[in-house]
């Protein structure tokens, strides 16, 4: 190997690394859902994001340890940070809540609209020129979104628009995200948001004991559910540190529309679990969401990549 072709090879090398990394990550994120909405039959749906949030907190504080920070010294950030926390949870308690009624695939593809309401929030509030092929993208993502919606708002009613609340948040705290990445450690930002979003779960659960709520009101789990509430926080840790650090060893531009994948499998792993698969119109309107999203990750418009918190 020459000096010339030393560099390439392990460019290559790390880009072939970033993209078998994320796409573990995206083979593993659909458990998060299988196991939320299997947990959801014996569970409040609070209870469950709670105990998503207590394994994620458990498992990245050594992370964060490493790192040599935990929390914010400033109190600015610090109050950006439970602001985060808040977001997340309220994005969580309702994409879970989605799933108790809605077929795992059709969640998550309604879901993906998220890229367009981010591009549209980032022109809003960041000042970013979107222009209109861009917000043609976003107009074309929303229209794929409604031929998911539709029939399902038709089964299931206001449920089906809680994923797009979901997308909201998510936006929402991804734009917090890039306010603190330039001055906070990535992955005590990732610590703090789950520890937040967790101290938040426990304030919503204790107003909410005794109110009979199969949202709000906490139980004792049995053995079953504690395990699928377990399998909830572990495969959001595992595939987020996988898409972490798929993105330190790829370029964005290449691994972005991977996220898609996804939708495929969860799609086949609700199939497999519950027998649950989208009919061609809700394929041709998840297509449609793929689309507009990857071409407006080509266009340059979002470049934060997603991370532990993310995940959905």
């Amino acid at each position: 190997m020459t000096m010339d072709t030393a560099p390439r090879a392990w460019h290559d090398w790390l880009t072939g690394s970033g993209i078998a990394l994320m796409v573990a990550s995206v083979l593993i994120a659909p458990m998060i859902d299988i196991f939320s909405k299997l947990a959801t039959t014996t569970a409040p749906v609070a209870e469950i994001t709670a105990g998503r949030f207590v394994v994620q907190t458990a498992l990245m504080l050594p992370f964060a340890l490493a790192r040599g920070r935990l929390f914010s010294r400033s109190l600015k950030h610090a109050m950006f940070h439970v602001l985060r926390g808040v977001i997340l949870t309220i994005g969580m308690i309702a994409f879970v809540l989605a799933l108790k009624s809605m077929p795992v695939a059709d969640a998550i593809a309604i879901f993906f609209v998220e890229p367009a309401i981010l591009t549209l929030m980032s022109g809003i509030f960041l000042a970013e020129h979107i222009g209109w092929q861009k917000v043609a993208a976003c107009a074309a993502g929303f229209a794929g979104s409604l031929l998911v919606i539709q029939p399902s708002f038709a089964e299931f009613g206001l449920i089906s628009l809680l994923p797009v609340i979901t997308a909201i948040t998510v936006a929402t705290f991804i734009l917090l995200t890039r306010m603190l990445s330039q001055v906070e450690d990535p992955w005590s930002m990732q610590f703090q948001s789950s520890f937040w979003a967790l101290c938040t779960c426990i304030v919503v659960l204790v107003l909410g004991e005794g109110s009979g709520s199969d949202i709000f009101d906490p139980v004792v789990p049995d053995l079953t559910t504690t395990i699928y509430i377990a399998g909830v926080g572990a495969a959001a840790t595992v595939s987020g540190i996988l898409g972490a650090y798929a993105y330190r060893a790829a370029p964005a531009s290449v691994l972005a529309p991977l996220q898609y994948l996804e939708i495929v499998s969860a799609a086949t792993a609700a199939y497999l679990v519950f027998g649950d698969f989208p009919d061609a119109l809700k394929w041709l309107g998840i297509f449609i969401i793929i689309g507009s999203g990857v071409f407006i990750i080509f266009r340059g418009v979002d470049k934060t990549p997603p991370g532990p918190e993310t995940a959905i």
